[in-house]
């Protein structure tokens, strides 16, 4: 569980210009590093290792990185230091920076010390949806020309970046609930100060944070509270969970989805080469919008969308367009390429829902062909039992499963706490789809390249690179 609030924001000097990041190669760091470098500060960081892209990304920029944990990477004497949520407070340079008697700041904390002050936070939260969400929300308010900064968790299609300063006033945020620092166990989303926000769905996630689902509501209902009377609230009218947190919330609470009861809502949804919804708002229709992501779920990331949009006083018109160009944000149903007619595909789902949603989405795009949904166990909450039993249906739309072994990782999970990968498969296989357990990489795209055929839809699904499956199965179906 994380703690009841933040921390009391420490004192920090007058005068700021030199910045150590402890964890500096993670994604959400290695943007704050340069959102920092590009407001004039000098920055240095430290991190366990150092490799493409991230490596030569941060180099790019001017910013050094220095390899281990180690007391001496503070002796540049830095007049500040913020220490990533991989750091615990044990690692040595954290012990030295305490030693020494430095200010710290956790990421949010500095996020919001030096980038949100002066601006309007619109910030996307919810279990799923929340990259997608906030990257339409940042492509609508730049095609509006309102100027957005914003720093989100995925790649974007529109700006090919995860961050951007503009000079508006407007901040889009991606809001997480993981907590935030060894010394901040708070969700990260409780730093943003938002005026404007989004409740996606709720539901149970980081199971090495949250014991039950109680816990992840609370931290929720706690965020609604956090906005300003003079704000918004959307919130996912098709979520009892969503509808139950928010009811506290003191700024106006709109509700959007499927359901006709909704203050915005979507109907008629056609799939194909493109998806299209026409969009309803208080009984009006709003025309039709196309989306070239597929899906429902992204339906309704555009209405969340949406609906702040049209808060902030952007024509609904003007978002149709937006919406005809957003290109997807990496790792989202991405097409990594095409090679003898098989079509492989990249997807952040780890979480059963998103599995589910990304499974399907794929069979409405692709309802004649092959669809094969390669799966890797690596996030704290996939590789844990606790979604034992939901998983197979997650996967009951495909015709092919491929599961690698699970990240092994020093977490001190027993082996009954642990996913049981061999009954999954045999749970999967009995639903109908051709299951097989392949631990390693390399042994499954050696099994995808013998026995995938030209118009198969191949999904790699996992909460990170996956050792780098998605091209190596491209390289291996060219020959």
């Amino acid at each position: 569980m994380t703690a009841d609030a933040p921390r009391p924001f420490p004192d920090l000097p007058e005068t700021i210009k030199s910045i150590h990041i402890i964890g500096i190669c993670g994604t959400a760091m290695g943007s704050l590093a340069a959102m920092l470098v590009e407001r004039g500060f000098e920055v240095r960081g430290s991190d366990a290792g150092a490799y493409p892209p991230m490596s030569t990304w941060l180099a790019a920029r001017g910013i050094d990185i220095m390899i281990g944990y180690a007391p001496e990477n503070l002796d540049w004497n830095p007049d500040l230091v913020v220490v990533g949520n991989v750091s615990r407070a044990s690692y040595a340079d954290a012990v030295e920076m305490r030693r020494r008697g430095l200010p710290y700041l956790s990421l949010p904390e500095a996020l919001a010390h030096f980038f949100l002050q002066g601006t309007r936070p619109l910030v996307v939260t919810g279990t799923h949806g929340k990259t997608t969400t906030s990257s339409m929300l940042a492509w609508i308010t730049a095609y509006a020309q309102r100027d957005p900064s914003f720093m989100i968790g995925g790649i974007t299609g529109n700006f090919g970046s995860n961050f951007r300063l503009g000079q508006g006033d407007i901040f889009v945020l991606e809001g997480d609930e993981y907590d935030t620092a060894y010394f901040d166990k708070v969700p990260k989303f409780w730093h943003y100060s938002p005026f404007r926000a989004t409740i996606n769905n709720i539901e149970f996630d980081h199971a090495d944070i949250y014991a039950n689902i109680d816990e992840i509501e609370a931290v929720f209902e706690r965020f609604a509270q956090m906005l300003p009377p003079d704000g918004s609230l959307w919130v996912n009218g098709d979520d009892p969970r969503a509808m139950e947190v928010s009811q506290g919330c003191k700024a106006a609470r709109r509700t959007f989805g499927f359901g006709e009861h909704n203050d915005l809502r979507a109907r008629d949804i056609r799939h194909g080469g493109v998806t299209s919804a026409e969009v309803i708002f208080k009984g009006q229709s709003l025309g039709r919008f196309t989306l070239n992501t597929p899906g429902d779920f992204n339906v309704r990331n555009l209405l969340g969308a949406l609906g702040i949009a049209l808060d902030e006083g952007i024509a609904a018109d003007t978002v149709r367009e937006a919406m005809a160009s957003f290109e997807t944000v990496k790792k989202r149903q991405e097409l990594v390429g095409e090679a003898g007619g098989v079509r492989v595909y990249d997807d952040f789902a780890h979480h059963p829902t998103a599995v589910r949603a990304t499974v399907e989405a794929m069979r409405r795009r692709y309802p004649q062909q092959r669809i094969w949904a390669i799966f890797e166990a690596k996030s704290n909450t996939s590789r844990r039992k606790v979604f034992q039993s939901a998983y197979p249906e997650a996967f009951a739309q495909a015709d092919l499963v491929l599961l690698s072994r699970p990240f092994a990782k020093q977490d001190g999970l027993l082996p009954e706490e642990r996913l049981d990968i061999e009954q999954l498969a045999a749970d999967i296989q009995f639903l109908g789809p051709e299951t097989h357990l392949i631990p390693e990489v390399d042994a499954i795209v050696e099994f995808v390249a013998e026995y995938a055929r030209a118009g198969d839809i191949i999904l790699g699904l996992a909460g990170s690179s996956f050792d780098g499956l998605h091209q190596k199965l491209l390289d291996a179906l060219k020959k």
